[in-house]
C-alpha cells in the first residue's frame, strides 16, 4: 500500500522528473493533459468536478502516509497541486490555450501567495492541510477565471 500512496501522491512520478520546481511542473503537466483531452468537449468539465472530488480524497488518504513528522509537507507530493490545477481548470469558457494558460498561472500565483486565509488551512495537518490549501488555490483561480469571462462577454 505505500507504494501505492507513494506513486498516487507524486503524480504517477512526475514530482521525480525534476530536483526543482515539483509543484509547477506536476501543474503544468496537468494542465496540458487537461487541454488536450478536453478539446472542445464541454461535457468534459463535468467529469472534472468528479475527478476533483476523488483525487481530493484519495490525496488526503495517500499524502497522510507519505508524510513524515520532519517533512508534513514534503515537495514528492504533487497530488495536491494536480487537485488544484485541475479546480482551476473548471471553466466557464470552452476550452482554448489561453484559458488553460491563465487557469494554469492563476492557481500558481495563488498556490504560492495563498491569498485570503488560504496559508491557514496548511495548518489543518495531516492529508487534509496539504490537499485543502491548493484545492482553496484553484478554485479561486477558477472564480477569478469566470467572473473574468463573464466581464469580457458582457463588455463584448
Amino acid at each position: 500500500m505505500n507504494f501505492v500512496s507513494l506513486i498516487l501522491a507524486t503524480g504517477f512520478g512526475v514530482a521525480y522528473l525534476t530536483p526543482i520546481a515539483k509543484a509547477t511542473l506536476a501543474s503544468g503537466v496537468t494542465a496540458v493533459v487537461y487541454f488536450v483531452i478536453a478539446l472542445g468537449e464541454v461535457s468534459f468539465n463535468v467529469m472534472v468536478v468528479g475527478i476533483v472530488v476523488v483525487l481530493f480524497f484519495v490525496g488526503v488518504a495517500v499524502s497522510a502516509r507519505v508524510k513524515s513528522e520532519d517533512d508534513p509537507d514534503p515537495s514528492k507530493v504533487v497530488i495536491d497541486e494536480v487537485v488544484g490545477q485541475l479546480a482551476a481548470l473548471l471553466i466557464l469558457a470552452p476550452v482554448e490555450w489561453w484559458s488553460v494558460l491563465a487557469a494554469f498561472v492563476l492557481f500558481r500565483i495563488f498556490d504560492v501567495l495563498k491569498p485570503l486565509g488560504i496559508r491557514r488551512l496548511e495548518a489543518i495537518g495531516g492529508g487534509w492541510g496539504i490537499m485543502l490549501d491548493d484545492l482553496a488555490a484553484g478554485l479561486l483561480a477558477a472564480a477569478v477565471i469566470n467572473v473574468a469571462v463573464l466581464i469580457g462577454r458582457a463588455v463584448t
